[in-house]
């Protein structure tokens, strides 16, 4: 029987080569772009989703992340589509490796929290965290990016099923 992290490791491998490709497609120069004023702007989003995997690393070793503190778990803007996705590599990595050393009882036992100073945003299990605060946030954010790749004439990959720029996504 698999481990909940041999099954996140699992899920990560068939998600992720979908958000590189995405990644891949956002547009140099237009870090600022943003379809309303509502929106977060491109570079914004495209940095968002970049990183939000390595919280996985947080969510598996510390017991909060604040995200009023500098540090790594800032959301960052890339100029270049290189640099962009030399962060997600590199902050996917930090996920596999947390993840390769997480134990069940760890993941579903001990608590995690979300923070902004001293104002507790979330607090629940490891697991939980991950799968929600980390991964389904990430594929939230990935659609939102689609659509900002739609809206700037670059082609939308094919995530789940064709998109009116692939037939289906490569093996």
């Amino acid at each position: 029987m698999p481990t909940i992290a041999q099954l996140i490791l699992r899920e990560i491998d068939q998600e992720m080569p979908g958000t590189r490709r995405t990644l891949e497609r956002v547009p140099e120069g237009r870090n600022d772009w943003k379809p309303h004023e509502k929106s977060m702007p491109l570079g914004y989003l495209a940095g968002l989703v970049a990183t939000m995997a390595g919280w996985i690393e947080s969510m598996v070793k510390e017991d909060a992340m604040d995200l009023a503190a500098p540090g790594r778990y800032q959301a960052l803007t890339f100029p270049t589509t290189r640099e962009l996705l030399s962060a997600f590599d590199a902050e996917l990595e930090r996920a596999r490796a947390a993840l390769g050393n997480a134990h069940d009882a760890h993941l579903l036992d001990s608590r995690w929290q979300l923070r902004m100073k001293d104002q507790v945003l979330i607090d629940q299990p490891r697991f939980e965290a991950i799968r929600w605060g980390a991964l389904n946030h990430l594929y939230h954010h990935r659609a939102q990016l689609t659509i900002y790749l739609r809206l700037n004439d670059r082609p939308v990959p094919s995530l789940y099923g064709p998109s009116a720029d692939e037939q289906a996504p490569p093996e």
